[in-house]
């Protein structure tokens, strides 16, 4: 995919994701999630649920509002780009919370609520390839994009292997026209092990084919990955309550509309990696 519309598709998946979580937000959505986040800074004693809420909703749809405005050079890229930095660093830094992991089995790496936290690592580099594409190379960008999907294909990958949550996903699956046939095949333990073993997998094929230059396993890999990312947004419309009448989506929705992010992250990694760009096959 040319540059222009790699950018322009990049721009799209973050600032529709922002908007649709902001909006959400501002209609008094997830609170639990906005109770853990404001509650390791110690601001849920200070500020009632409803002030947070809008908070929270107000600071991302800024990042959708700054982000276009800057694209059209109406603002600074310094304005989105540190709206976006406070927007992202505020809920990743509660994974230094005891209460993001597991304690009944062993803590660290073993994570619960902070599932949803991780994926905030991925706008890092979309904001690197939209604001500061010049200021790293094309490897650094394919690296950068490729280590944000890794990380989550990994670790939440890895964490299916366990039976709490093997249990915690058995209403996605057999709700999804697309998977829940492995109900059929598989126990509820082999099926999340399959799902699992189906992200690493090709979470290391993918690294492979960047690192080799191979752009069979690249295509091969990539849309595999990409497979898993588009499957969560049918979670949107096969799980029953997943659409809110009264503030959207509710937190599911929340956890899935970030994947668009990891979407926005393969389609970075493709456009540097199976460019028929001489400049940028040089460079990596």
């Amino acid at each position: 995919m040319p540059y222009p519309q790699t950018k322009n598709s990049v721009t799209l998946l973050l600032t529709f994701s922002f908007a649709v979580l902001g909006i959400t937000f501002l209609l008094g959505a997830n609170p639990g999630a906005l109770t853990a986040t404001f509650g390791f800074y110690e601001l849920t004693d200070m500020l009632s649920a409803s002030t947070l809420s809008v908070l929270t909703g107000i600071g991302m749809l800024s990042v959708t509002i700054t982000t276009l405005a800057a694209r059209i050079g109406v603002l600074p890229v310094i304005v989105p780009v540190s709206i976006t930095l406070i927007t992202v660093v505020v809920p990743l830094l509660t994974l230094l919370s005891p209460t993001r992991w597991m304690a009944d089995l062993g803590g660290f790496p073993i994570i619960g609520s902070g599932q949803g936290i991780i994926k905030y690592f991925a706008v890092l580099p979309l904001v690197a390839f939209l604001f500061f594409k010049d200021k790293f190379t094309a490897k650094q960008h394919t690296f950068m994009n490729y280590a944000s999907v890794a990380v989550v294909l990994f670790w939440i990958g890895g964490m299916k292997f366990y039976e709490f949550e093997a249990n915690g996903i058995i209403g996605l699956v057999e709700t999804s026209p697309f998977m829940s046939w492995l109900y059929d095949v598989f126990t509820v333990q082999q099926a999340s092990n399959v799902i699992g073993g189906f992200d690493i997998l090709f979470a290391i094929l993918l690294g492979i084919g960047i690192f080799i230059r191979n752009k069979p396993l690249l295509v091969i890999s990539g849309l595999a990955c990409l497979s898993v990312f588009v499957m969560t947004q049918t979670f949107m419309f096969s799980v029953p309550g997943t659409f809110n009448g009264d503030t959207l989506i509710n937190g599911l929705g929340h956890f899935v509309i970030k994947d668009l992010w990891f979407i926005a992250n393969l389609i970075i990694v493709a456009h540097y990696t199976l460019s028929n760009d001489s400049e940028h096959q040089a460079k990596l």
